[in-house]
């Protein structure tokens, strides 16, 4: 099969002169445009509210209705369509109200043929950028949503996953258990599960179950009636009720306490609660979201939470990676913080220098994205350029490299092998710090510009 030829573009002229119609019709034709015509603005309204055109070709003074008048009369009709302005009688002052009016372009009478294709060519290109621009725009706007769930960004295939897995799980009312180191994030996957859901609309209740005594817990939870115990002078409401069609958040469901997890697998297996004080129990929709930075796995062989209660929270998990295991997504996120802390602090930061870059991307994250945060804010105040620079990042960043870390970068045994990959980690920072100077780079390394330059072949370094 042959390549489809592409629809000619529509091109309309209008013109009060026969013979300028006849002419500029054959020559038109002949470049490939699809032309129709019209002898004054009158007509040329009624052709524009029966077809869309690409192009229009107008004379500016014609009898009943002129140039201008037909372009204060087509505006809102002919919307995107490149209208080129023609008149033997043209000022300056014309043409910039032909401007005004939405014209694209003035040409004076008498022209020669290539200049008005030439000037036709010219409108087609525009239109074709604008069209590649909105494109690109649309593009853009896809691959960031893609980057996106609820208020977190990351691009790593591991974060993608846990992104499309949380999508799923927003679908139902499954429950959900969220695992993860601290500072990973756990908390916002748990709003973007319920704020992408059906049960949006309702509220989401969070509960730090390590942060309130154990004698207080229950009560939070579950609510007490007026006199069930010393202090209780009236009915209130808890957690649950007032999650009831929502979702009601545990976080570090592991620091709960055994007694109370007896009574949350009752409502997770009987959908139902009894306030402190109640005789009868009550009715509940809850959808629980549970998350922990404990192995609850390990908890249960330890004894300090319960099977059956691990086993209910882990109908759907969801396991967080570790900021240190997904370094990819630095870049992403230190960007996206900056963007905030701009808005908040009223600063005007551009970018982020490849030598501060660079230490951020060594750098171990035990605090995981909360830490890259702090970091980043701490930055964006320092700063007293549009750019980030080291001298604005804490001075221990990225210097501590104990046998942990060293044993992420390489596992085996090999020395040849863990010095090679060490040397190209140095050769790249050393580039990075200077900008991608390799005589620089050469110097801070204490060896020679050419033998640099020979390990950067050698280990297909394109910094």
């Amino acid at each position: 099969m042959g390549d489809v030829e592409p629809p000619a573009s529509q091109l309309l002229i209008i013109d009060d002169e026969k013979n300028m119609r006849h002419m500029l019709t054959r020559m038109l034709e002949k470049s490939g445009y699809a032309v129709d015509t019209a002898s004054d603005g009158n007509e040329g309204l009624e052709k524009v509210m029966q077809r869309h055109y690409n192009f229009i070709l107008c004379d500016l003074r014609m009898p009943n209705c002129d140039g201008l008048e037909f372009l204060a009369s087509a505006r809102a009709g002919i919307g995107d369509t490149t209208v080129i302005m023609m008149s033997a009688y043209g000022t300056i002052d014309t043409a910039l109200e032909a401007m005004k009016l939405g014209a694209y372009d003035f040409i004076s009478k008498p022209f020669k043929s290539d200049e008005i294709l030439l000037t036709l060519k010219k409108a087609e290109e525009r239109e074709r950028l604008k069209k590649e621009n909105v494109q690109l725009k649309d593009q853009l706007r896809d691959i960031e949503s893609s980057y996106n769930f609820g208020n977190m960004v990351a691009k790593s295939k591991r974060m993608q996953s846990v992104f499309k897995l949380s999508a799923k799980a927003a679908q139902y009312t499954t429950t959900v258990l969220i695992s993860g180191e601290s500072g990973t994030g756990k908390e916002l996957i748990a709003r973007g599960i319920h704020y992408s859901g059906m049960r949006a609309g309702k509220p989401l209740i969070p509960l730090n179950c390590g942060g309130i005594p154990e004698n207080l817990l229950e009560s939070e939870l579950f609510g007490y009636k007026k006199g069930a115990f010393t202090g209780a002078d009236q009915n209130k409401k808890g957690l649950f009720e007032e999650a009831h069609e929502g979702t009601l958040f545990l976080d570090e469901i592991g620091e709960m306490p055994l007694s109370l997890q007896v009574k949350l697998l009752r409502v997770l297996q009987e959908d139902e609660i009894r306030p402190l004080g109640e005789s009868k129990t009550r009715k509940i929709d809850v959808r629980i979201i549970a998350a922990t930075a404990k192995d609850l796995q390990f908890e249960v062989q330890e004894g300090s939470f319960r099977e059956d209660l691990f086993y209910r929270l882990n109908v759907l998990p969801i396991k967080l990676p570790a900021l240190r295991d997904r370094a990819e997504d630095i870049p992403l996120l230190s960007q996206h913080f900056v963007k905030d802390f701009n808005k908040k602090l009223r600063k005007e930061i551009k970018a982020i220098t490849p030598p501060a870059m660079s230490l951020l991307l060594n750098h171990e994250w035990p605090g995981n994205v909360r830490e890259l945060e702090n970091v980043i804010e701490r930055a964006v105040v320092l700063s007293e350029d549009p750019v980030i620079g080291p001298e604005n990042l804490p001075p221990e960043l990225g210097m501590a490299l104990d046998s942990g870390h060293l044993e992420r970068i390489y596992d085996g045994f090999s020395m040849k092998a863990a010095q090679k990959i060490y040397e190209k980690r140095l050769i790249i920072k050393a580039l990075s710090e200077t900008g991608g100077n390799r005589t620089r780079a050469a110097k801070l390394l204490e060896i020679s510009h050419p033998s640099l330059l020979s390990k950067i072949k050698t280990y297909h370094i394109t910094l």
